[in-house]
């Protein structure tokens, strides 16, 4: 019984700093462990809070990239139909500047024709004109002077 005792009296004895210790642990848990877990908590939710904010942010960033590649996509598409249409604008007028001066060519080349036709048509006449009076020109020159024997031996 002697020990009942002793641990009645230890017991006893531990009592008030079993008392003291379950007051220090709610002393501790209002004045330091709440505010730490509120703490904790609060920051929990500020980078949970962040976090989808930054989604947000990059989803709106990856929309607005999306939008400009189209636009530029479509300023390009545009700016080639230009490019491409002026190129066959230039392709015409060349195609009709060189049927305009084939044409002018053609025109040049049959006035040339006449021009030369019409020329060898005068000087024809003007041969045909002149030829009775030469030939008598020389046939008075050779009866005149007749020509020597040894000249028509060489």
């Amino acid at each position: 019984m002697e020990i009942l005792r002793q641990l009645e009296q230890l017991f006893l004895s531990a009592t008030p700093t079993a008392i003291l210790v379950f007051l220090f642990y709610l002393f501790m848990r209002w004045a330091f462990f709440t505010p730490i877990r509120r703490a904790m908590e609060q920051r929990h939710a500020k980078i949970e809070g962040a976090r989808a904010e930054a989604a947000a942010v990059e989803a709106e960033a990856s929309r607005e990239m999306d939008e400009y590649n189209e636009a530029l996509r479509k300023a390009r598409a545009a700016i080639f139909a230009e490019q491409e249409a002026q190129r066959q604008a230039v392709l015409d007028e060349r195609a009709r500047l060189l049927k305009a001066l084939r044409a002018q060519a053609a025109e040049e080349t049959e006035a040339a024709k006449k021009r030369i036709a019409a020329e060898l048509a005068a000087a024809k006449a003007q041969v045909e004109k002149e030829a009775p009076g030469l030939a008598a020109e020389i046939v008075r020159s050779i009866l005149e002077n007749p020509p020597a024997a040894g000249a028509g031996a060489r």
